[in-house]
């Protein structure tokens, strides 16, 4: 919702009933994002129908794994100690639905962490901020200390590529002067 008002929408949030563990294996990281953007796009509509509606998944990927958000902090643990001191890719994918159609894409960042020591590991952890998010961690909050590189676009690795947002709302509705807020960097 911050990201909406900081670039000048207005919105009310409607969580989705999508449960994720249900959706099928998809053939890569980028697939699954979109998967899950979808569903819970169509499943939001449904009770919207003539709103627009915004969804966004975002899943991180190290190797070939998919880290989504922690099931408890044991599984927040192992997720950052594999992201510790490694470059690993952000994909988050935004559906945007309309009056029966919608449109989907992605956007990659990749996402560089130093090492993290095990004392700040385990402070990262019980400040509960890892708990909600893909990849057990929050860029704009407590583990942006954490990264040294980013790749692409910051926003993104929030949750929500403002850029591609907007390029997809420019052709459902009027959206000249609304600004992208630089990172805080």
């Amino acid at each position: 919702m911050e990201l909406f008002k900081a670039v000048g929408l207005d919105c009310i949030v409607h969580p989705s009933a999508v449960d994720e563990s249900r959706l099928p294996a998809a053939s890569s990281p980028r697939v699954t994002a979109l998967q899950l953007a979808l569903a819970k796009a169509q499943s939001v509509a449904v009770e919207y129908p003539r709103e627009i509606v915004v969804a966004a998944d975002t899943v991180v990927v190290v190797g070939n794994e998919i880290f989504g958000k922690p099931a408890d902090a044991d599984e927040a643990r192992r997720m950052l100690e594999r992201l510790s001191g490694r470059t690993h890719s952000v994909i988050t994918a935004v559906a945007v639905a309309h009056e029966g159609s919608v449109e989907l894409d992605a956007v990659e960042t990749r996402v560089t962490m130093r090492a993290i020591e095990p004392q700040e590991l385990e402070d990262y952890l019980q400040s509960g901020d890892p708990m909600d998010k893909a990849g057990a961690y929050g860029i704009q909050s407590g583990a942006g200390k954490f990264v040294t590189r980013i790749e692409g676009d910051y926003y993104n690795v929030v949750g929500l590529p403002l850029a591609k947002l907007l390029e997809m709302l420019g052709g459902i509705m009027d959206i000249r002067g609304l600004k992208i807020p630089a990172p805080p960097f």
